[in-house]
């Protein structure tokens, strides 16, 4: 439930919020791009021109045209674009996300269409503006948050494969980087969502199997697919080359076979043994790290436990963390 528009000729008002408890603050026209409100879209601007590229408020906040691509209102995003909104912004103190960014991970193809044939960058990635100006485009520079990606990334990580099979064919790059904190390029991320197809058609593409994973909170292809217990992506990756003993996890010390054991995954944790992965192989601390016996241990997972012992896990159980969740 939302507060009654303030007049369209008003300024914005930062007490203007939805009642949903969230830091929330929105624009009358951001709001009416929201709910695809055609008739409130014109009538506002055409009172304020200048209204369309309003920069967002709050924590939560979007632009106007982020707020269309996000539910999918074709034809306001379409009157949008007519009326000079910036697609390239990438804004919101928590949302770093551009227009083709948004409809990609959203799935919707006819808003696609509309970014593309007005310019939308493929491969650009999502940033922010240290000091956005309103009415004018966000500074060009990499990746620098967590929910920063590119428009690939976020169509593999939500499964659409017709969207990412069309963003391949008109070049996008398969393997640009993951953001450094909690990023994933499009193979990790179709791996972490166990998508199948998908991650076929990446590495058909030419997506590097064993793609380093962000700084922090990342993870490879292999380990994301193990992690959330994904078993036949887990399969063909291994039998595509992925290495087994690859570092990656919330700090980066963590092995495919250290997120099985996290998550239980015995199924998993055996074809891993079964690929060469070392049932006793230590994080990347060495000796100051841990196994993963531990990292079961810590789980809680007794038939992991067991599966690990039964194929020659020694050592401690007690003394383990958390490596990838």
């Amino acid at each position: 439930m939302q507060k009654s528009l303030p007049p369209l000729d008003a300024a914005w008002d930062p007490t203007l919020q939805t009642d949903d408890g969230e830091e929330y603050c929105w624009t009358p026209l951001q709001l009416a791009a929201r709910g695809g409100e055609l008739h409130k879209i014109r009538e506002i601007l055409a009172a304020n021109p200048a209204a369309v590229n309003e920069p967002p408020h709050g924590y939560y906040g979007q632009t106007a045209i982020q707020a269309a691509c996000m539910h999918g209102h074709e034809q306001a995003v379409q009157m949008l674009v007519d009326a000079g909104a910036d697609i390239h912004f990438c804004g919101g103190n928590n949302f770093q996300r551009n227009a083709l960014q948004i409809a990609c991970g959203h799935g919707n193809e006819k808003v696609v269409d509309i970014l593309l044939s007005a310019g939308a960058k493929i491969n650009e990635v999502s940033s922010k503006s240290a000091n956005p100006v309103h009415g004018s485009p966000a500074s060009s520079v990499a990746v620098t948050r967590y929910n920063g990606r590119t428009a690939l990334q976020a169509a593999a990580e939500r499964g659409h494969e017709h969207l990412v099979s069309r963003l391949l064919e008109l070049g996008a790059d398969v393997n640009a980087p993951p953001s450094p904190t909690a990023g994933y390029t499009a193979l990790q991320a179709a791996a972490g969502g166990g998508y199948m197809a998908i991650s076929e058609l990446l590495l058909q593409h030419g997506a590097d199997i064993n793609g380093a994973s962000a700084k922090y909170k990342g993870y490879t292809a292999l380990q994301g697919a193990c992690l959330r217990g994904h078993l036949e992506v887990a399969d063909l990756l291994l039998q595509k080359g992925a290495d087994v003993h690859a570092l990656g996890g919330i700090y980066g010390d963590g092995m495919a076979l250290h997120a099985a054991a996290e998550k239980g995954r015995v199924d998993i944790i055996e074809r891993l043994l079964a690929a060469g992965a070392d049932v006793n192989a230590y994080s990347f601390k060495g000796r100051q790290g841990q196994t993963a016996l531990q990292s079961a241990t810590v789980g809680g997972h007794d038939q992991a436990i067991q599966a690990l012992r039964d194929n020659g896990a020694v050592g401690r159980t007690g003394g383990g963390r958390f490596l990838f969740s």
